[in-house]
Formats: C-alpha cells, sequence, structure tokens
C-alpha cells in the first residue's frame, strides 16, 4: 500500500493507530473504543471475543441507534446528560453524532443547555473530567500540570475561573464544564485533536451564596478571592503552562468582567493566549460588518458605529472594530476610537464617567463639552447626534432599539446595519422581523442567537446571520496551533475576521445572510486557519517549519492534520513500546501516575 504523502505531518490523522489495551480494558477506553464496530478481525487481536454481541456495526449504523437513543430523552439536560455519558464511552461516535446533527445538537452540549448542566454540576456530578486547581493549594499547579503528560502533548488549554458563565453568573467549581465544552466545539468546529487538549478549572472560591450553603457543592466553600493573591495564582497557573506546554495556546473563558480584559491585556504581548468572550464575540461581529458594509458599499474606515452596552463583549466589539479601521485606514488606534461611540448603564461613556468606568471602557470615553447640549443617557439622542452607519446591542435590554431609533437612524443611511446580539433570545433588543418593517426592508442584520428568515411583504424570505462565535474560535485556534504562532495579534485577528467575511451568502446575493451557516463551519475553519497561518507567517510569528506557501497546498494541508470522527485501524503494539494515547492514557482523563 503506498504512504499517503501527508502522513508525516505534525499533526497527520490517517493510517493506523498504535493500540496496548485489550479486553476490558480497550473497552473502557472513550477513544480507542469502537463498542459494537469492532472488525472480527481486531476482536480476535484485542481479545474482546464473547465482550461483545456477536454482529458487527458500522459506524453509520451506530449513529443511527445513538441518534434514536438521544430522542428518548425530553429535557435538554436529559440530552446532555446523555451525550456526556457518551463522550465516556465513545468519543468517535460522540463527535460524529453532532457533526451529524450539528444545528439540533449545538444547543445540547453547549449554550443553552451546558449552563443548566455547570449550575447543577455538583448534583449531577459522576466523575471527573480535566484538571482541577484551587487557590488554596498554589503550590501544587506545577506537579499536577506536569501529569498530563510530555511538553509536546498539549496543543491547546482552555481554563475558566467561573465568575461569569454562559450569562448565569458565578457558577465556582462547575466552571469546568465550560471548558471542557470549548474544547469540544474545538474539536467539532476545527479538527483539533481531543487527545492533545486541557480543560482547567481554576478554583478561586464563589460569590454564589446558594452554592456556599450547599453541603454538595464540590468546590472551594469559601468567598471568591481577589486581588494580588488571585493575580499571582492566575500567573502561576500561566507560567506553569508556559514552562510544560510550551507550544500550547491559552484559551481563557468566562472571566469576570473586571478580570477578563485585564489579564488577556496582561498576556497577549508575550504569549499566545485568546478570550471569547473579548476577542471572538468582536471578530464574528466584525466578519458580520465587513459583510455588511460590502452589501452598503461603504468602507470599513468610514463607519460610525454606535456600541450599546459595553461589558466584556462589548468592549472586545470595540476593540475588534479600532483595530479594523486603524489596519484599513492606517490612522492611528487613537483616530480610529473617535468613530466609535458607546452606550452603556450611566449612557454615553464620558470622560468625566471615568473613575466608575473599566480600563477596557476608558478609551472610548469622549469629551464632555462636545455632548453638552444633548440627553447623553437616551439612545435616541445619541443616535440622533451621531448618524451611525451601524447599531450593535449586547446590552441584555430587551426592545431598546425601538421603532423611532430606528427610524431615526434610517433617515440618515441607505443600508442601515443593526446588530441585535444579547443572548439569550428574550433579551434581544430587537426582533429581526420588526427591524424589516421599520426599515422597508433595507436593514442589514445579524444576531446573536438562531432566528428563523423573515418573511417580506413581496413573499421573499430574508435568511438572518447568525454573529455564532463558533465559526470563528475555533479556526483561529487551528491556525495558531498548525502555525505555532507566538502571539494572537490584531493582525492575525483581522484577517480571520476577512477570511470569514469572505465566505458571507451577502456577497454573492444581497439579500441572503451576512455570515454562512454554522453547519458549514469545518470549511470555514480551514479558511480561517489558513487566513491565520499565513498572516503569522508574513508577520514572523510562525515558529512551525515547512508550510505551504501556496494557498490550496496550504488548505490541503490544513485539512489532512484535522481530526476527524472516523474509526481508525488498529494496530497492536506492547505497552513498553506505546505512547500514552496507545496505552489510553491521554486525553482529559488521562493522568500520568508518575
Amino acid at each position: 500500500m503506498s504512504k499517503n504523502k501527508h502522513d508525516h505531518l505534525p499533526f497527520s490523522t490517517s493510517g493506523p493507530m498504535d493500540c496496548a489495551l485489550t479486553g476490558g480494558a480497550l473497552l473502557r477506553s472513550p477513544y480507542l473504543n469502537k463498542g459494537s464496530a469492532f472488525t472480527t478481525e481486531e476482536r480476535h487481536e484485542f481479545k474482546l471475543n464473547g465482550l461483545l454481541p456477536p454482529q458487527a456495526n458500522s459506524l453509520e449504523e451506530q449513529v443511527t441507534r445513538a441518534y434514536d437513543q438521544f430522542q428518548t430523552h425530553k429535557t435538554p439536560l436529559g440530552k446532555n446528560t446523555f451525550m456526556a455519558s457518551m463522550k465516556e464511552q465513545n468519543e468517535v461516535l460522540y463527535y460524529r453524532l453532532i457533526q451529524d446533527h450539528l444545528r439540533e445538537m449545538m444547543p445540547v452540549i453547549y449554550t443553552p443547555a451546558e449552563a443548566e448542566a455547570i449550575s447543577d454540576y455538583s448534583r449531577i456530578f459522576r466523575q471527573p473530567e480535566g484538571c482541577f486547581l484551587n487557590i488554596s493549594e498554589p503550590e501544587k499547579i506545577e506537579d499536577v500540570l506536569d501529569r498530563w503528560g510530555p511538553p509536546d502533548d498539549i496543543d491547546i488549554i482552555a481554563c475558566s475561573d467561573g465568575e461569569q458563565i454562559l450569562g448565569i453568573g458565578d457558577q465556582g467549581v462547575g466552571a469546568i464544564l465550560i471548558s471542557v465544552a470549548k474544547l469540544v466545539i474545538y474539536t467539532l468546529c476545527a479538527g483539533i485533536h481531543p487527545q492533545r487538549v486541557l480543560p482547567v478549572g481554576l478554583d478561586v472560591g464563589t460569590d454564589n451564596q446558594q452554592l456556599l450553603e450547599d453541603e454538595l457543592y464540590l468546590g472551594l466553600h469559601r468567598p471568591r478571592v481577589r486581588g494580588d493573591e488571585y493575580d499571582a495564582f492566575i500567573d502561576r497557573f500561566v507560567q506553569a503552562c508556559r514552562k510544560r506546554y510550551h507550544k500550547a495556546y491559552i484559551h481563557f473563558e468566562d472571566f469576570g468582567l473586571h478580570n477578563a480584559r485585564r489579564i488577556l491585556d496582561k498576556y497577549t504581548p508575550t504569549i499566545a493566549c485568546f478570550n471569547d468572550d473579548v476577542q471572538g464575540t468582536g471578530a464574528v461581529t466584525l466578519a458580520a460588518i465587513y459583510a455588511a458594509a460590502h452589501v452598503a458599499k461603504l468602507q470599513i474606515s468610514d463607519l460610525r458605529v454606535i456600541l450599546f452596552g459595553v461589558g466584556s463583549a462589548g468592549t472586545g466589539i470595540a476593540d475588534q472594530l479600532r483595530d479594523a479601521i486603524a489596519i484599513e485606514s492606517e490612522k492611528s488606534k487613537e483616530e480610529a476610537t473617535q468613530q466609535i461611540w458607546c452606550v452603556d448603564k450611566p449612557g454615553l461613556l464620558l470622560e468625566s464617567l471615568k473613575d466608575d468606568l473599566t480600563p477596557a471602557q476608558h478609551p472610548y470615553a469622549k469629551n464632555d463639552s462636545e455632548w453638552i447640549d444633548v440627553d447623553c443617557k437616551s439612545l435616541l439622542e445619541v443616535v440622533k447626534r451621531v448618524k451611525p452607519h451601524v447599531l450593535i446591542g449586547t446590552s441584555t435590554q430587551p426592545k431598546s432599539f425601538t421603532k423611532e431609533i430606528v427610524e431615526e437612524m434610517s433617515k440618515h443611511v441607505e443600508r442601515p446595519i443593526i446588530f441585535p446580539l444579547s443572548n439569550p433570545t428574550r433579551l434581544h433588543e430587537a426582533e429581526p422581523k420588526d427591524l424589516f418593517d421599520w426599515t422597508d426592508g433595507r436593514v442589514l442584520t445579524a444576531t446573536g442567537s438562531p432566528f428563523p428568515p423573515v418573511e417580506m411583504k413581496d413573499g421573499r424570505k430574508r435568511e438572518i446571520a447568525e454573529c455564532n462565535n463558533s465559526t470563528m474560535f475555533p479556526g483561529i485556534g487551528l491556525g495558531v496551533v498548525l502555525s505555532r504562532s507566538k502571539l494572537v495579534t490584531p493582525a492575525l485577528l483581522v484577517a480571520a475576521v476577512k477570511a470569514l467575511a469572505a465566505q458571507a451568502p451577502a456577497l454573492e446575493d444581497p439579500e441572503a445572510a451576512l455570515l454562512p451557516d454554522v453547519t458549514e463551519v469545518r470549511d470555514i475553519s480551514v479558511k480561517i486557519a489558513a487566513a491565520v497561518i499565513q498572516q503569522a507567517v508574513q508577520d514572523g510569528l510562525a515558529q512551525q517549519e515547512d508550510i505551504p506557501s501556496d494557498k490550496e497546498e496550504l488548505e490541503e494541508w490544513i485539512g489532512q492534520q484535522m481530526w476527524k470522527a472516523e474509526y481508525r485501524p488498529l494496530r497492536k503494539v506492547s505497552k513498553e513500546h506505546g505512547d500514552r494515547t496507545a496505552k489510553g492514557e491521554a486525553g482529559s482523563r488521562g493522568v500520568s501516575d508518575n
């Protein structure tokens, strides 16, 4: 048999896999287990005869059976628990089932059902998954991390301190599940190898009184630690990660408002790291803006933008916009901020409010003297003054984009770009149908949750783009991992944004959606990863050797290194000659005892 030309690649996913396990131990290894799909030859060689029913199934037949079982569970939490159980038994089947029913499964394995699982973590707990570090034992961080494998075995570390989980707030030790879920999305959407990731829960206590009073709560029973002790704990963790897994990309998730940006800003200049709440939301929103600007025949460098609601997501969007305007126009970042107006609980951000603003909000505060004659607490009055091309909502204030505001905006721009992004759906700033009605169909819109197509007065249907971070952050991570980029810079993020925007259906049909559908996410991730890799090479950040320069060859190179939910032939090896994966020790449950 001829050797695949990609077998030599760092993360080749073709060919047989080494396996040092037999019998029941093999059936208990989620990554190596095939269940009823083991062939007759494999059953004999790996001592499985008598441990399985005689009839061998294909993976497709297993998916059919598993989906039938999935449908018997009637509640989102019940379905989430069923999927978690499957992941503990057979990872290939788990990912293939999700892949084949992606639109239906995503809300089950991620938000909103995962939020319910996180809030009930200590009561539905069965077995641990991931790495648990707590602030009461910082001296153990290095030793615990060392036990998850050799330095080259981990590509992505996802971590959370659980302060601001999926819109449900402080969930303490339950944060481990958001780290797990985020890495599932990386594997599902970008083919990051599931055995080469590490989910981490950073337990620094909790201010959730209900958890503190729950005798079954599994985390530290103490108020959330802040200040110098907190910073020292986070820094020790980051430095230990860099020392042990020096090639790993660190993904920060669901840190609180006052820590998310601060931590990101501290480490971005020196390591490859990313915060999806801050950067991912901003990047996918900016991609939709690029597509909308193309349809509206506007230049990014000329846009006037109002952001309503400027927490972590809002300031992240503002920063992405600022960077894009600066890169596209050669303006300074300070000049670019003059085209962005931020409105939050106290109204328009003004310099006189700086003592009450977060560090991330400070750059967007406007000079009070320019707004003396305007009611800055009124979004309508700010719209009248700014005459924005773009209005974005991350406020969680439902129906705050009123008919009067939308009609006022529409007086001054031909194609108003309006993105109500707050989640869940009940907190959206406006309904897409209302936006179309109030603008006579001229609006260009994207939302933060899925919405059905809107039927226009003439009977045509308009697809509504969803600003789903899952179409963005996995591709960025894939590009960083494969290129071994030293950093994640604004230029890399803008390259990713343009790659996503280039796949927008609206570029071919102005009436179509501003972003591609999430069901196309693996192809999307290849394009994004290619753009990130090319930018990393251009900027001298890539450390991986022999990266193809031809775009088509590069995309093939990427695709061949993406893990696929397929059974591969098993090759029997002795435990002495098997690696950690062959011995079932790799992944988020397999910890070395050495």
